[in-house]
């Protein structure tokens, strides 16, 4: 099990560890609740250093971006990011990922997830045949995520980015904490606002950063916040978490992900999707509140009042922001429409539900 710069200081603050994408990451160190409510209030720290990042160089780099992701790329111009898929062949999505633009069609970094970075190097590089550098700097990039409305306003006195102007989508790179070369971003995974830092642990660089941002922020509140908060937060917004809401066998189309398919140039699946747009799907992500008291689970089986069943949950939990039980799942088309009634089969018992607008926090 791999560790992160931060693994000792997790474990020295009481962290609950346990593995995670191969990693030995923090689940929870005073509760997912209290932590959650740090984030939605002030601030919390994430440590996302288990995330993949590659660099993609070169004359032909837009070029392979634009063929193997469904966003378009080109409209990225340096220090913009975007949020994009990489589509498989047979209509799925192979992983969801961050494009950012350093260099205009020359130099990017995608942002991978843990679980799936050597599956995405090695889709990414079968379309690599134009010679494009490729960098696969996962293992030495350190990653944190400072969320929460009062994260920037925290964090200000340690840089002189303006942090707390910062546009979402936008990064930049600057002196953090007398740290150099610390690429800043504003992408989120909360909807609680804040940043995000990458750079590489050298010179102690790591425990340099921890220690000024806990040092800053220690006297105003901010937390250490676990991955178990992590999900709760960016499930009240509605966002896709690979392997539960979207996977290979799911399409953009399905996934509520239209925005991020773009017609205007050619890509893995694009004509399968322009299908989907044109005839339509038969099964789509929606959100769901629990109208009797249960918790909806990953795997539960979604059925109509008659007891067919007519999807799956993706992903639940009882929403710690609003103190109710809220879930994403694929149901039919059919029963898609905002306000329908859905039954969630817990143990043997089916629940009623309805079908809500995501994002579940507005």
């Amino acid at each position: 099990m791999k560790n992160t710069p931060f693994t000792e200081k997790h474990i020295a603050l009481g962290a609950k560890m346990a593995a995670f994408a191969g990693y030995n990451m923090p689940i929870s160190y005073t509760g997912i609740n209290d932590e959650h409510q740090a984030v939605r209030t002030n601030a919390g720290v994430f440590d996302v250093s288990h995330m993949g990042e590659f660099i993609l160089k070169g004359e032909n780099a837009l070029d392979l971006i634009q063929r193997v992701t469904s966003n378009d790329a080109s409209k990225l111009t340096a220090g913009k990011a975007q949020y994009s898929c990489l589509p498989n062949q047979e209509g799925g999505i192979v992983d969801d990922l961050l494009v950012y633009c350093i260099e205009e069609n020359k130099v990017y970094m995608l942002v991978v997830n843990a679980s799936n970075i050597e599956k995405d190097w090695n889709w990414i590089s079968q379309f690599n045949t134009n010679n494009v550098e490729m960098h696969n700097i996962s293992d030495k990039t350190c990653l944190l995520a400072i969320q929460g409305p009062n994260a920037t306003s925290i964090l200000q006195p340690l840089t002189e980015v303006d942090l707390i102007n910062m546009k979402y989508y936008t990064f930049t790179k600057g002196v953090f904490a007398g740290v150099p070369n610390v690429v800043i971003s504003a992408t989120g995974y909360t909807g609680a606002g804040g940043i995000e830092i990458y750079f590489e642990d050298v010179d102690g660089a790591a425990d340099k950063i921890w220690d000024a941002i806990f040092a800053a922020g220690g006297p105003k509140g901010l937390k250490p916040i676990g991955l178990g908060a992590r999900d709760t937060l960016r499930l009240e917004m509605g966002f896709c978490l690979y392997g539960n809401d979207i996977d290979d066998t799911t399409s953009p189309m399905e996934a509520g992900l239209g925005w991020i398919t773009k017609f205007t140039k050619p890509f893995t699946s694009s004509e399968l999707f322009a299908k989907q747009k044109a005839e339509g799907i038969t099964k789509k992500l929606v959100g769901f509140e629990m109208v009797d008291k249960g918790i909806p689970r990953h795997d539960y089986e979604i059925k109509d009042a008659e007891g067919n069943v007519i999807g799956r949950v993706t992903s639940g939990t009882q929403s710690p922001s609003m103190q109710k039980a809220i879930g994403l799942g694929y149901v039919k088309t059919a029963f898609a429409a905002q306000d329908t009634e859905i039954f969630i089969a817990v143990r043997d018992k089916a629940l009623k539900a309805k079908v809500v607008k995501v994002p579940f926090l507005s």
